[in-house]
């Protein structure tokens, strides 16, 4: 039987440079997930991944870089080719889009919720500019899903969507960190919310008042 340190170098080679570092990512996604951002080591990540320390550096850079990483990979949207824009009732696209959010903050669970609250890393511009950029590209999204893309007050319509946002948030944090509430519990609030929005006060913002 070979020894460890054998079938860990066999491993190594066979890996391809985008395999290598997607599985480092993997891990630091994990770890970022269990621990607070200082308590995370670069050194034992790269045990878990099975890596050279040095590879971490060669693939990402810094533990910083490697977090900004992170940061990216939980706020990136699937590609609009690779999902379904639900049609029908107002309240059936509002339930498939909460559903599609939910599914998006399960993924990844608790690193998606240490990521979009910043825990850990203070008030860093970087992972600010990351989340803003990614809380627009989901307010269009979700805009597109609910039927309410094509609208002359789209700046606008971004906006409320975006403060929903804050309440995807947080009841996030309630589901998967503190376990306050169910994911059925989070998904009726957050339709219900939704449906406000939709019926109420997007179309008050088209309207001009």
């Amino acid at each position: 039987m070979p020894a460890p340190s054998e079938t860990n170098g066999a491993r190594r080679r066979r890996l391809e440079p985008d395999e290598r570092r997607a599985q480092i990512l993997a891990c630091a996604i994990d770890m970022f997930g269990e621990r607070p951002y200082a308590a995370v080591s670069t050194a034992e990540l790269a045990q878990r991944a099975g890596v050279a320390r040095g590879l971490i550096n060669h693939y990402f850079g810094n533990k910083r870089d490697l977090y900004l990483a992170v940061v990216r990979r939980m706020v990136t949207l699937p590609r609009l080719d690779d999902m379904i824009v639900p049609t029908g009732t107002d309240r059936e696209r509002v339930d498939a889009s909460v559903h599609w959010l939910l599914d998006t903050i399960a993924e990844h669970g608790s690193t998606w919720v240490k990521v979009t609250s910043h825990e850990g890393v203070g008030d860093d511009p970087e992972v600010q500019q990351i989340l803003d950029a990614a809380d627009d590209a989901a307010a269009e999204r979700l805009l597109l899903m609910v039927g309410r893309a094509d609208s002359a007050h789209g700046a606008q319509l971004r906006a409320l969507v975006r403060a929903y946002g804050g309440l995807v948030k947080v009841a996030g944090r309630e589901w998967i960190t503190r376990r306050t509430l169910t994911r059925e519990q989070v998904h009726e609030l957050l339709a219900d919310m939704l449906m406000t929005l939709v019926t109420q006060s997007l179309p008050k913002v088209d309207r001009g008042r």
